[in-house]
């Protein structure tokens, strides 16, 4: 499921504030800053503010604990960061010292912890040891982290297995103790969780494999997985995408009670936006069209067999494809075959995709990375929209108390992506609240209101209890600019390919 109740509760709060003030807060330091409207109140406080953020300043500036140094150098990760060459913004804890652990705390979606040295697991306790020859105590540091990217949600996080990251001191009776290394890996590791929501395809997709691209793509492949709450189903069905980001066998970490030693070991994953990759944070100016060519490379091989083994029905060349995505129950579009019928007169090759969790993405992607234009209702299969090729459109139909939600999740990351996005915003008339609820009833004329009672109130009413039946007339022009937008796609790209063969 898509986390409604937390992001619409954050739109809420956006969207109430009417006399709200801004305010910046030094979160290391405590010191606040408020702004508001009135100038000489605004003089007044930013001067208290600077004030009392000097004075509260004052002792670290003259401290050389190693305490206070550390904070100093690794700083809250914000908007006026330094940036490297081509704009890219080194996170933080981005290089690491031998023998030493750094937590990068900042961001509300997830934590990530580097370390690097003598690294050995002990899966039994759930910790990761770190050797060190500093010498001072024998326990340097403890941190502890639960590598899974929805920090903000309690409530998630509680069912999320936690690891314990312990940096000691090799003296004589610390080596003595420490565990025999069963399995030396030559490759840095990256450890993460596929506990949570994973089973739910948007989820699957933003809270593991973009994030799992986005914090190990830099290795070149040169690096081991290790995954606490290890499902056999999930290596199974990703096992085609998590190749081309490692050479190497994934590493049960709750079934594998040998003692793996690394080097470099990343635990926990980044993650930038819905369904997305920030340019600007990753070192090569990765972005998602970038994550979209490893699909490409994973899937095109399994593809190649299914087209020996399942040809596709001959179409016309000439006319462009469409692929609506069926559901069932909650949220089908009930007049889809009256829809398919009328994309064939405008002249679109149609295919009814009825995807489930049985599915083999490979067909899926086979589908939808060779169709033009994409048809479906809000929800969680709208997360193949990254399976389309940048320039095709994708018409995601918005029922009633969805539209804020369609597009955060799907609208915005499919425009990233390069895709002609049309969120197609439902008419109380076209949904099948209209004939349950008065004409005059909030559900219908204030569905955000609706939303804001909470999220039982969204899910029990708009999502799990309304159908689409589309207004053809009104829809209708939609589709037909969606293939003028095609056809003309088309004939420029012709253009240009005659002018390559006449000039050369």
């Amino acid at each position: 499921m898509v986390d409604y109740h937390v992001h619409s509760h954050r739109h809420t709060q956006m969207k109430k504030g009417v006399n709200l003030a801004l305010i910046h807060v030094d979160e290391e330091h405590g010191c606040v800053t408020i702004k508001r409207s009135r100038p000489k109140l605004l003089f007044f406080l930013t001067f208290c503010s600077l004030l009392s953020c000097f004075l509260l300043l004052l002792p670290s500036l003259f401290s050389t604990s190693p305490s206070s140094t550390f904070s100093l150098l690794y700083s809250y990760e914000g908007d006026d960061d330094d940036t490297l060459s081509g704009g890219y913004k080194a996170p933080l804890c981005s290089s690491v010292a031998d023998g030493t652990i750094c937590c990068d705390r900042s961001s509300v979606r997830s934590d990530i912890c580097m370390m690097k040295g003598d690294i050995r697991t002990n899966s039994s306790s759930f910790s990761i040891f770190l050797y060190t020859n500093i010498t001072r105590d024998d326990e340097l540091q403890i941190e502890k982290i639960k590598p899974y990217t929805r920090k903000w949600e309690p409530s998630t996080m509680a069912t999320i297995d936690e690891l314990t990251l312990i940096s000691k001191n090799s003296n004589g009776s610390t080596v003595e103790n420490r565990p025999k290394c069963d399995v030396n890996h030559e490759v840095p590791a990256v450890f993460f969780s596929t506990g949570g929501f994973t089973g739910n395809v948007y989820h699957e997709f933003n809270d593991g494999l973009i994030p799992l691209y986005i914090t190990s793509q830099k290795f070149n492949k040169k690096v081991v997985f290790v995954i606490l709450e290890y499902h056999d189903w999930w290596v199974m069905k990703y096992g085609d995408v998590v190749s081309r980001l490692s050479d190497y066998e994934p590493i049960d970490f709750n079934g594998d009670h040998r003692t793996h030693c690394f080097s470099e070991a990343i635990i926990g994953l980044r993650i930038h936006d819905e369904l997305a990759i920030n340019s600007t944070l990753m070192k090569n100016s990765e972005t998602i069209e970038d994550f979209h060519d490893v699909l490409d490379k994973a899937y095109m091989p399994r593809i190649q067999d299914l087209v020996k083994e399942e040809p596709i029905a001959v179409l016309e060349p000439e006319k462009p494809k469409l692929v609506i995505i069926s559901r069932n129950g909650s949220r089908a579009i009930t007049n889809q075959d009256l829809l398919a019928k009328m994309a064939e007169k405008i002249g679109f090759n149609v295919e009814i995709l009825w995807p489930d969790k049985t599915t083999e993405l490979a067909k899926i992607y086979r589908s939808l990375n060779s169709s033009d234009v994409m048809i479906g209702v809000h929800g969680a299969a709208m997360t193949h929209f990254l399976f389309m090729r940048p320039g095709s459109v994708f018409i995601q139909v918005v029922p009633l108390g969805t539209t804020w939600a369609a597009e955060t999740y799907y609208g915005g990351p499919a425009k990233k992506l390069g895709l002609r996005y049309i969120g197609y915003e439902i008419l109380p008339q076209e949904s099948s609240l209209y004939n349950e609820y008065e004409r005059n009833d909030a559900v219908l004329t204030d569905p955000d209101s609706v939303n804001d009672r909470g999220w039982e109130f969204t899910k029990m009413i708009f999502l799990d209890r309304q159908k689409v039946k589309l207004n053809l007339t009104r829809f209708r022009k939609h589709l037909v600019r969606s293939h003028l937008y095609i056809m003309a796609k088309r004939n420029q790209a012709q253009s240009h390919a005659r002018a390559e063969v006449t000039s050369g």
